[in-house]
This record gives structure tokens, C-alpha cells and sequence, in this order.
């Protein structure tokens, strides 16, 4: 079976509080170079590991993986909104093989996904549903987290259900580096934010509008220096992605508590990379690229790109 890996960071911030035009122009040829490669392996399926941000996935029920066999788009932050060209008997399919696998993961037939999928998918692909596509959830914002080795052992076991399709694969993942941008928590919070944070599904249009201007603002903050956020962290970043390419059973080591410490409590979201490279690593071995690194403040976020292939592909 043929399979491809890009792993991307993404950013809400984009659009709303952009870096120097060089640092923009850097980003958008990268990303641009991994659109061409997908365009050209023109994959028959797409398997998108994302995060959510408290848009689709809420403590009212917060499952650590899971599948989505239907799924739209919300349109958050300029993302693109919409259904997903999900194929839902093969997401099933999927999900039942994960389980006989020993893998615990929900299934859902009404996926709402946010800028964590959305705008993978419109870098790499263009559109929402130019290929089909299985979205899984990895909870990387709300606590208690799976841990990283069970997010290589999730991606393990999708890309064993992958090889056995015969179908030329795309598997992304969206999410990380060091950042922690202004996520609410449960622990602490007040009667009204709990609420949100347990039960907060379509809010209104102001209030969406709302949690936008405060990301901003924050994003400000943030690159003025005024802010008690924890700084990027490009020696830690850098050091997990190189882990990526050549020691993919080593991340089993990073507990959480150390993540949040020197990645920041948003950096939970490099569970989403471990689990397309640990879905890539079930076809054998591979060679990875680091396309490109840099912090960008202004985007609160490590930002980073890879793309992977087997070694016999290479």
C-alpha cells in the first residue's frame, strides 16, 4: 500500500495578526511545496489526526480518540465550513479494526471539527472534500489526556487497518508545536466558563466573535511581551521533531507534565504528529523530512512542517 505523511502546524491567528511579510511569504511557500506533493501522490484517502478546541468536543463526554464517519466543518477563524467527504463505512470499519486492536476509540456519525482539521485541509489538499477523508479527534486541550504512547499505538493500529486497504494514503497531522495560547480550563474555572467548557456547542455568532478578539488580543500581548504566557520553545521543538524522524518509540518517555512544562499547555497537540507517524511507521520504515521550523509569536506557536515516505518509496 502506498502511504504519505505531512505533518503541519496550524494557527486560528492567520489573517488576524500576521508576522513580518517574509516570515508569512517563508510559511506560505512551505506549505505550498507540501500542496504539490499531495496534488501529485493524489491520494484515494486521507486520514487527518486534528485536535479541537473546545468547538466540536466538550467535557459532557470527552473521549480521548475519536472517529468521525461523518463530519463538518464549523468555519472557525476563517477556516473553511462544511461537510467533509467522509466515507462512513470504511470510518466504521476502521474504528471496529482499532478496537479488535485493543485501542480504545469513540465513533461519531455527527463530527463537528474545527481550524485544527479544517485548515490542514485546505492547505494540503485546497478544499474540505477534494479527497475522502476519515477525520480522528485526539484530545490534546482537555485533561486527562491519553498518553503519547498510546497515541503511537492508536496511529499503529489505523495504519495496519491502512495497509490492508490497498488504497494510495494520505495521513496528516495537524496540530503543535510549543505554544500555549489562551485555552480556558476546567480546573478553576468559573460557573459560566465550566459551562462553556463542558457544554458550550454552537455558540452565537457574538460570542464566537467574542473568544476571537480575546485570541487576538492575546496573540498582541503575546509578541509585545506582555503577557504571562510560557515562551516558545524552539530547542524543545526541534528536539521532538528530530525524535519524529529517527526514534518514533522514544516519545513514549514525554509525560505530560513535562510537555506542558517545556512545550506549554497547547503543545499537547504533537500527539496529532505522533499519531500519523505512528500510523506511517506500521508500513515500515521510513525517511523523514524537517521542512521547515521557525517561532513565530505573532501565531503564539513553534510553527513547523515534515513530510515522510517508506523507505522503499524514497
Amino acid at each position: 500500500m502506498p502511504i504519505h505523511l505531512e505533518c503541519l502546524s496550524h494557527t486560528p491567528l492567520h489573517g488576524y495578526f500576521d508576522p513580518a511579510p517574509e516570515v508569512l511569504a517563508d510559511v506560505e511557500r512551505v506549505q505550498a511545496a507540501a500542496r504539490e506533493r499531495v496534488l501529485a501522490y493524489d491520494p484515494e484517502l486521507v486520514v487527518v489526526f486534528s485536535p479541537d478546541h473546545y468547538n466540536g468536543f466538550f467535557y459532557d463526554v470527552m473521549p480521548p480518540f475519536c472517529i468521525g464517519a461523518a463530519a463538518d466543518s464549523i468555519g472557525d477563524y476563517k477556516s473553511l465550513a462544511g461537510p467533509l467527504d467522509v466515507p462512513g463505512a470504511l470510518a466504521s470499519e476502521l474504528a471496529q479494526s482499532v478496537l479488535a486492536a485493543d485501542i480504545d476509540v469513540a465513533l461519531s456519525w455527527r463530527m463537528q471539527v474545527d481550524h485544527g482539521c479544517a485548515q490542514a485541509l485546505e492547505v494540503l489538499t485546497g478544499a474540505l472534500d477534494r479527497y475522502p477523508v476519515i477525520p480522528v479527534f485526539i484530545n490534546s486541550v482537555a485533561p486527562p489526556m491519553a498518553s503519547l504512547r498510546r497515541a503511537r499505538l492508536l496511529g499503529e493500529a489505523i495504519g495496519r487497518y491502512l495497509a490492508r486497504t490497498g488504497k494510495r494514503v494520505l495521513v496528516i497531522g495537524s496540530g503543535g508545536i510549543s505554544h500555549e495560547p489562551p485555552v480556558p480550563e476546567l480546573a478553576g474555572a468559573s460557573t459560566e466558563v465550566a459551562e462553556r467548557l463542558i457544554a458550550g456547542r454552537n455558540p452565537s455568532p457574538e460570542a464566537r466573535a467574542a473568544r476571537q478578539e480575546r485570541t487576538v488580543a492575546a496573540a498582541r500581548a503575546f509578541t509585545a511581551g506582555t503577557s504571562s504566557m510560557r515562551p516558545l520553545n524552539p530547542e524543545w521543538d526541534l528536539a521532538f521533531l528530530e525524535r519524529l524522524a529517527t526514534e518514533l518509540p522514544a516519545v513514549d518517555g514525554m509525560t505530560d507534565a513535562a510537555i506542558t512544562r517545556d512545550g506549554g499547555k497547547s503543545a499537547h497537540e504533537i500527539r496529532t504528529w505522533v499519531a500519523a507517524f505512528g500510523a506511517l511507521s506500521a508500513c515500515g520504515p521510513y525517511r523523514a523530512s524537517i521542512d521547515f521550523y521557525r517561532p513565530i509569536p505573532e501565531w503564539i506557536a513553534g510553527f513547523g512542517a515534515m513530510h515522510a515516505v517508506p523507505v522503499a518509496a524514497a
